[in-house]
């Protein structure tokens, strides 16, 4: 391998070959990029393939890629593939190399229709009895021929996908087996035969290659801040118009294109450079958020949001929690961070509002995690592996999981999902307590039904905090819900201007609003010539609203709520009194 600086994944993967102890590769993460090799103070951008075959493996006799579209091509020892095909021509009766006649350059040769076969099986045959040339050559030192060689198998996760083996079809078995005997076979590691398996998601690969102690699994991360400096300095030293467009500094245009490849940094900065648009901050935040989203499949969505804790009506002492960590958050003070919050409460109380008023305070990304369940066997593992790295490469990231008791998952096996439950509850479960994250990557769950939560996903180091909400109660506190409600649906309305209420039960925000909403449509509804004012209108339909007649669901909403809080100073009065043998034995009589 080269001795130029190589990146942190290719020096690992140095390394490890070194040891003469592992022949079989599988890199994953951002491989659809550009790779930076430095070599004499000369900075170079490869694809990935053609780094590996032209500085990583350029001391290796025969470099060969595959892949189920292409088919197998030669970057490097072609006379040696063609003297193998007619070797092989010559034992077994076949036509492999009959064409080498039709054109003197060998790599032309190679990619004539109908040489060589494309599909899986037939061809891993091919290569695999083409390495086993090399290990029997690699016994007589005077024979001629290769000493070396790099497969590489690009897409891999076509070749052997995830999937129970019991399931496989027959070819998909064959090529498992097949690339496990490469990663298990002395002999090949001793002749210096190399395999490299290339897939975006690690888990889109069959488990048991996956699992497998006898390769090295290699991740290659998306660029950070200096990477992406070092990046930009290369594709704009030739643009004139560059310093005139650009109207961020160098270290705040690195932070605001963390999280993107270096393909979509280019498309982003020539994109404004060629259609003369100048480089601001709201253009680099529209256009990275549309990247980003665009990479995750839809299963990333970004908060933004113009509100803050101001706008939130009530739940005092929660706005000064979120606050006091927004605080730290924006002081970059991680060891004082919880891992996470959990947001408890009955429906429409208004976690998901909180949760965006708190996003205006940070000045950091908020991202909300979506559907990532996906019904073909392995892709939804896959998914939540591609999320997970997306939310590395953001560096301080907050992830948002509404309605978390639908999305997490159960421990264990779920009857008719195959165990995809388990799964996706033992991979959440894993990323949340790496305590490296602390700081970096805080989750926050929401839910009505906290009890349908594991127990392990809300314990202390993965969801340290948990913060109860309830409606409001007595009067004034009505009234300030109220107008904030009309706030957010842009009535100028006063204290005086509100209705008194029929019913004294606990009201909801998302009730009031409907109230709100309805005496907007009788007044826009009103004749011309016979309009009432919108106060006395809204008293006329609040005198007709009916709350909620499902009290009893309610209230075990906010008994749960009160049981998860892990601090009282969250709680109500009313709730403070309560032992937890009293909570417990009301919660058990209302289910």
């Amino acid at each position: 391998m080269s001795g130029a600086r190589l990146p942190e994944w290719a020096e690992q993967m140095r390394q490890i070959f070194r040891a003469e102890t592992i022949g079989q590769f599988i890199l994953y993460g951002n491989i659809n990029d550009f790779v930076p090799h430095k070599d004499n103070d000369q900075l170079h951008f490869y694809t990935l393939n053609n780094y590996l075959a032209e500085v990583i493996f350029s001391p290796f006799d025969v470099v060969m890629l595959y892949d189920r579209a292409q088919g197998i091509s030669i970057y490097k020892g072609g006379d040696h593939f063609m003297n193998f095909l007619k070797i092989f021509d010559k034992f077994h009766g076949s036509r492999l190399a009959a064409d080498l006649g039709i054109d003197k350059e060998m790599g032309k040769s190679l990619e004539a229709p109908g040489l060589l076969p494309r599909a899986p099986t037939q061809a891993l045959e091919l290569i695999d009895r083409f390495m086993h040339s090399i290990t029997a050559l690699s016994r007589n030192p005077k024979a001629a021929g290769p000493r070396s060689a790099v497969i590489l198998l690009d897409y891999a996760n076509f070749l052997i996908p995830r999937g129970e083996s019991l399931h496989l079809s027959s070819d998909l078995g064959s090529n498992m087996i097949k690339v496990l005997n490469w990663a298990e076979d002395l002999n090949l590691a001793e002749a210096s035969i190399v395999t490299c398996l290339i897939s975006e998601n690690l888990l889109d690969l069959n488990e048991m290659v996956v699992n497998s102690s006898y390769n090295a699994k290699i991740q290659i991360n998306l660029p950070d801040e200096k990477e992406i400096a070092q990046y930009v300095d290369y594709i704009t030293k030739n643009e004139k118009n560059y310093k005139e467009l650009c109207q961020v500094d160098t270290e705040s245009l690195s932070v605001k294109l963390v999280g993107l490849n270096r393909i979509a940094i280019k498309n982003i900065i020539l994109r404004a450079l060629r259609n003369n648009e100048s480089i601001t901050y709201k253009y680099l935040t529209r256009l990275r958020k549309e990247n980003i989203e665009k990479g995750a499949a839809g299963r990333l969505e970004f908060i933004e949001t113009q509100r803050t804790l101001d706008d939130v009506a009530g739940h005092a002492e929660a706005k000064k929690w979120l606050r006091e960590d927004a605080q730290l958050i924006r002081k970059r003070i991680t060891n004082a961070l919880p891992m996470g919050y959990l947001i408890a409460g009955r429906i429409g109380t208004g976690k998901t509002y909180l949760v965006q008023c708190f996003s205006g305070e940070c000045g950091i990304p908020f991202v909300e995690m979506k559907n990532f369940r996906d019904k073909w066997v392995g892709a939804t593992e896959g998914n939540l592996e591609k999320i997970f790295h997306i939310l590395h490469a953001l560096g301080q990231v907050v992830v948002f999981v509404d309605e978390a008791d639908q999305v997490t998952g159960r421990r264990g096996v779920s009857e008719g999902d195959s165990g995809l439950s388990g799964r996706v509850y033992g991979m959440l479960s894993k990323e949340m307590s790496n305590t490296e994250n602390r700081g970096k990557i805080i989750w926050i769950f929401a839910t009505s039904r906290p009890d349908l939560l594991e127990v392990d996903l809300k314990r202390q180091g993965r969801l340290d905090v948990h913060i109860p909400l309830f409606p409001p109660v007595d009067e004034q506190e009505k009234k300030e819900l109220f107008l904030a409600m009309a706030h957010k649906l842009k009535l100028s309305l006063t204290e005086s201007d509100l209705p008194q209420l029929s019913f004294k039960e606990a009201v909801s925000g998302n009730e009031l609003e409907g109230i709100l909403v309805r005496a907007i449509r009788t007044f826009e509804l009103q004749p011309e010539d016979k309009r009432k004012p919108f106060p006395g209108i809204l008293k006329e339909v609040a005198a007709g609203f009916r709350p909620s007649a499902h009290t009893g669901r309610l209230e075990l909403m906010d008994l749960l709520a009160v049981k998860e809080c892990t601090d009282e100073r969250f709680l109500p009065a009313r709730f403070v009194r309560l032992s937890a043998e009293e909570i417990e034995d009301r919660i058990s009589k209302i289910k």
